[in-house]
């Protein structure tokens, strides 16, 4: 069985899917309108969602199911 490949993150993941959606939205900056500005632009949506689903479940109101 193959050992899979771990290492530890140096940044937090709201960090990460922050540059992530800056480096999008900023290489969408240098493109005319067409599909590839439109997924990079798509790309930073999905990746500010995320980091609102990240806060939203590492809040500290967040309670377990009953």
């Amino acid at each position: 069985m193959q050992k899979r490949r771990r290492f530890k993150q140096t940044t937090t993941l709201r960090e990460r899917l922050a540059d992530e959606a800056e480096r999008c939205r900023e290489e969408a900056r240098k493109l005319a309108p067409g599909p590839r500005r439109d997924m990079l632009l798509r790309q930073a949506r999905r990746d500010e969602t995320a980091m609102q689903i990240d806060s939203w479940l590492r809040s500290p109101g967040l309670r377990a199911p009953t």
